[in-house]
């Protein structure tokens, strides 16, 4: 599979989850609200703090309003991260990768792009909240039926579930730093009656609650919503979940090519490691001094499959740059530089000199030229 390809199937889902994970954040701070009667603009600050955008939110507003962040998230122009770009940048890695994905998934994505800038095309009121996240959640669903359903199991299939797989466990971690390292306002809360209910509040969120009460019938307690969130093989939103199976894509993948990859390396090192923790020694040692190396070594996977992205698609560029530079370079500037100044090649000791510093400055040109079209039509950003 080509490079770029593969980059947009993957960029495709990534999108796509963040997307969805971005919904279940507003609807996690959404309940949050409606346990306390003071201290909501904390509770939806902790939420742009998990999402990496408290900075560039405080620039343009002054306070925590819940409708001002609400739509800021969804659909604020301001801030280039919000889910209706989310949406628009999922279908336009849709249609770059047409040829390689269903018609099925094409439409599902398009569906769910139609559907969801529907919504947004308006500030969402408070009553309406919970039916859009509701609309975002199912058309996201639809999208992932359709790739399980259609699609075959293939190299766009595992950089699918690759790019899902990373987002989603990212997602996770950060959800549940935001409950124990930002959303309590005081340690005496933990373990209290207050802290039970952001523990079942974060279940519910994440469409956990049902499975969770199936598996520990009775009372919630933060010792068992933490195995079963971060350890719980069984869930299919659990760390040690997505990256069992992200390490499996991730060996097709090697398989599929014959050769092992960092990325693939270092997924069975962190999988791997879930065998020895239990809940009682991640809450003992701190769940947020966890999640913290969790997240730095997600990243470091997320950079190796990144690198490994890029160089077949700097590959890609070095090949056709050398290509087309060499047509332009033999059949259109050279004739007019022989017309213009004939010369005989068996008299010229230079010629291949000279077609050397040709085709160098037209690969200088070329790349020049694609540069300035990249900031024409990305409007330099």
């Amino acid at each position: 599979m080509l490079g770029k390809t593969a980059s947009g199937i993957f960029w495709l889902f990534r999108y796509l989850e963040r997307a969805e994970n971005i919904a279940r954040l507003i609807e996690t701070g959404h309940r949050f609200t409606l346990t306390r009667n003071s201290g909501r603009q904390d509770e939806w600050r902790s939420i742009l703090a998990a999402l990496g955008m408290d900075a560039a939110y405080r620039a343009t507003h002054q306070d925590y309003n819940a409708a001002q962040v609400v739509d800021y998230l969804l659909r604020d122009k301001r801030n280039a991260g919000n889910l209706r770009n989310l949406i628009d940048s999922a279908r336009q890695n849709a249609r770059t990768t047409r040829t390689a994905i269903t018609r099925e998934l094409w439409e599902a994505v398009n569906e769910c792009w139609i559907c969801v800038n529907d919504a947004l095309k308006r500030q969402v009121r408070e009553a309406d909240l919970p039916a859009t996240i509701d609309l975002i959640e199912r058309q996201t669903a639809m999208v992932r039926g359709a790739l399980e359903n259609t699609m075959l199991r293939n190299d766009g299939y595992n950089f699918s579930r690759v790019g899902n797989f990373i987002e989603r466990a990212d997602s996770m971690a950060r959800l549940l730093d935001v409950k124990y390292y930002v959303l309590l306002p005081s340690v005496s809360f933990v373990g209290s009656s207050l802290d039970n209910i952001q523990w079942e509040t974060i279940l519910r969120s994440t469409s956990a609650y049902s499975a969770y009460r199936w598996l520990y019938p009775g009372r919630a307690s933060a010792l068992g919503i933490a195995e079963f969130l971060i350890l719980d093989r069984r869930f299919p939103r659990s760390l040690a979940f997505c990256y069992g199976n992200l390490t499996d894509n991730l060996r097709h993948l090697a398989m599929s090519y014959g050769a092992q990859s960092a990325s693939l390396a270092e997924a069975e090192r962190i999988y791997a490691s879930f065998a020895s923790l239990t809940a009682a020694s991640i809450l003992e040692d701190g769940l947020h001094e966890f999640l913290i190396e969790f997240l730095s070594q997600k990243h470091s996977l997320a950079t190796l499959a990144y690198i490994g992205g890029l160089s077949a698609a700097t590959g890609m560029v070095i090949v056709a740059t050398v290509s087309i530079s060499t047509m332009i370079c033999n059949d259109i500037i050279m004739p007019v530089i022989f017309h213009l100044s004939p010369l005989q090649a068996s008299e010229d000791k230079n010629i291949g000199r000279l077609l050397l510093r040709v085709r160098r400055v037209v690969i200088v040109a070329m790349l020049l030229a694609a540069y300035g079209y990249f900031l024409l039509i990305g409007d330099g950003k």
